[in-house]
């Protein structure tokens, strides 16, 4: 593609030097990222990674019966495909969008060639699957240790970190199937945080009216991994 004049959104690619960018730069296609696009099936092998520009996409565990549970997140902070990186061929998860937005496609055969053709390259990729990592743990510590208003507040202020403005456009039940719960129990954790004057709820829609609230609210499960991710990659990832 000819984008010379091109600005990248996505942390990634502007973390790259000129000469790491310019093995993808023939092969980034430009796509729109509808909700509910599967980007990765598990157990499934992985053709393409994409590199998100704006959006938000979930990486899901499925329990056996059907029941989903997010393990974690990718924006513009990062791109799928972890497992390529890693040197596989296939997740063990699913990851869709969940945010409409636009990224880049990139055929993972490509990826992983140029990683072979550059140790810089394999050295940034692999610190922000590290990154990912510190992200899944912080979850999985969440989910184990914290309050669900908390767990909540965690789960908003990292969607604001990867998208533009205040409002957050989900239904109460996407939410409660990427948070593990019942949705009445959404519904009332959203209330004690619409109570506190931290968030403005609606059927569809999540307004964050205090940030530094919210992160008073997550009680420390908020923080360390988005710290992990600026040491490893060079920039902040929380606003």
């Amino acid at each position: 593609m000819d984008d010379r004049e091109l600005i990248f959104r996505n942390e990634l690619l502007r973390a790259m030097g000129p000469q790491e960018l310019e093995l993808l730069r023939p092969h980034l296609e430009p796509v729109d990222l509808e909700v509910p696009l599967i980007l990765e099936t598990e157990n499934s092998p992985v053709g393409d990674v994409y590199m998100l520009e704006s959006g938000l996409a979930s990486i899901v565990a499925r329990f056996p019966g059907g029941r989903d549970l997010e393990v974690g997140i990718v924006g513009r902070e990062g791109m799928t495909g972890a497992a390529v990186i890693l040197g596989g061929d296939q997740s063990a998860n699913r990851t869709f969008m969940q945010i409409t937005g636009h990224g880049f496609k990139l055929p993972a055969a490509v990826l992983s060639q140029a990683m072979e053709e550059s140790r810089a390259l394999r050295s940034l990729l692999l610190a922000y699957v590290q990154a990912l990592l510190a992200q899944t743990t912080s979850t999985v510590l969440a989910n184990g240790r914290s309050k669900l208003e908390e767990r909540l507040a965690r789960w908003l202020l990292m969607v604001h970190d990867r998208t533009d403005g205040a409002t957050i456009w989900l239904t109460h039940e996407f939410l409660a199937v990427m948070l593990g719960v019942r949705r009445a129990g959404v519904t009332v954790a959203l209330h004690l945080l619409e109570g506190k004057g931290l968030i403005r709820s609606t059927r569809r829609q999540i307004v964050i009216l205090n940030r530094r609230g919210l992160i008073e609210e997550a009680h420390g499960a908020y923080g360390a991994a988005e710290e992990e991710y600026r040491r490893l990659i060079g920039t902040h990832l929380a606003r």
